[in-house]
């Protein structure tokens, strides 16, 4: 049976960018996804690219080169990734201040402007002025994350990579097994978002990798128009995974709801007029953990409704998937302390901005060239 320098295990525009950013610097890669159709993150995202959003001079660094590699992916990927730049609206609620909101951005590369609440309606005419006490605003950049990740993989194949629709069963040192066969190779690197945790612990290893449970409801086409990129200034996303990271064996026990959910009101709409309205995170251990889709709903639907009226009563279906993250908003990447030849890239918390820089480094990393922020990053 063939042996592949690298097998990658997931389809998303994780698993895709390092796919091919691998097969280009000239290894035999392998890519394992286990839908036709991929169920993930990137198959549910906004689309959001907050390349504006650095703090630290790494992800500053990062970000700069995220948005120039956009600038230019479409073409190198011979595909129309829908890359637009847009503006990003940050709604305060009226119960928060907005210069201390405001305050809140200041370490960020760009940060975003106050705006009055005459201001954010100028801006997004569909906001209901009475629910907010003003917003922020910053150039944001958007790309259709499902079509990137296939243009990454269609890219991949011309290069030369093979991908498998299967489901990995067990990681192993030198491959993965899978529902249909056992493939090998020297490296295998998981790229599986919010299955990687237990991925990885059919490995006999535990990882600082946690997931939510995300949903979010999607419209067809429809005739209402979002001038903007809608999300909360304050997001109680953040606050969710640091509050359910603080004791990792919980995530252990399949069904522990670490913390109670919490919704994020927000919308983007895509350029085929369709909307996506969100999001609601849940803590759950189980990546297999059932949630009830009618009380999901209605509550995405009463949170947008005080938010922006007009998207409440929108035909539109409810949709679930799970989102990585890690204990301290960096991305788990590397190799696996005790277990060679086991990788892990995965827990983005800004994942469409960071995967395309990182994916480019970690690739040119596998082949011995030093790379201090992969090496800073090495878990």
């Amino acid at each position: 049976m063939k042996t592949y320098d690298w097998i990658v295990v997931g389809g998303g525009i994780t698993g895709a960018a390092l796919a091919y950013e691998l097969t280009k610097t000239g290894f035999s890669v392998l890519l394992l996804e286990q839908h036709s159709r991929p169920q993930n993150a990137t198959r549910y995202s906004y689309g959001g690219l907050a390349y504006w959003s650095g703090t630290t001079s790494v992800t500053r660094l990062l970000c700069e080169e995220a948005i120039a590699r956009y600038h230019i992916l479409s073409q190198e990927l011979d595909a129309d990734i829908q890359f637009r730049e847009l503006d990003l609206l940050l709604t305060i609620s009226a119960h928060n201040d907005p210069k201390t909101t405001a305050a809140s951005y200041n370490n960020c590369a760009i940060p975003p402007r106050l705006l009055s609440i005459q201001e954010a309606c100028e801006l997004e005419p569909q906001l209901n002025r009475e629910a907010i006490s003003g917003a922020l605003t910053v150039k944001h950049g958007h790309i259709h994350p499902e079509k990137t990740a296939q243009a990454y993989i269609q890219a991949f194949k011309r290069a030369g990579g093979e991908v498998q629709i299967t489901q990995v069963l067990q990681v192993l040192q030198d491959g993965v097994q899978t529902t249909t066969a056992t493939f090998h190779s020297a490296n295998v690197v998981v790229c599986a978002g919010g299955l990687s945790r237990q991925l990885l612990k059919s490995a006999g290893v535990s990882i600082k990798l946690y997931f939510t449970h995300a949903e979010i409801i999607e419209t067809p086409a429809v005739d209402v128009k979002l001038r903007t990129l809608v999300m909360p200034a304050n997001q109680q996303r953040f606050q969710l995974e640091a509050e359910s990271t603080q004791v990792d064996e919980l995530w252990d026990e399949p069904g522990n709801e670490l913390v109670p959910p919490i919704l994020d009101v927000g919308a983007i709409q895509f350029q085929d007029g369709s909307i996506r309205i969100g999001q609601i995170s849940r803590a759950i251990a189980d990546p297999q953990a059932k949630v009830n889709l009618d009380v999901s709903e209605k509550w995405l639907r009463k949170g947008v409704g005080q938010i922006l009226p007009a998207l409440k009563d929108l035909p539109g279906t409810w949709y679930h998937c799970l989102v990585a993250f890690s204990s301290n908003q960096l991305p788990l990447i590397g190799a696996i302390p005790g277990l060679e030849g086991v990788h892990v890239f995965s827990g983005f918390s800004n994942p469409l901005v960071l995967i395309p820089p990182l994916a480019k480094r970690f690739a040119s990393f596998a082949t011995g060239q030093k790379d201090e922020i992969i090496t800073q990053m090495l878990i």
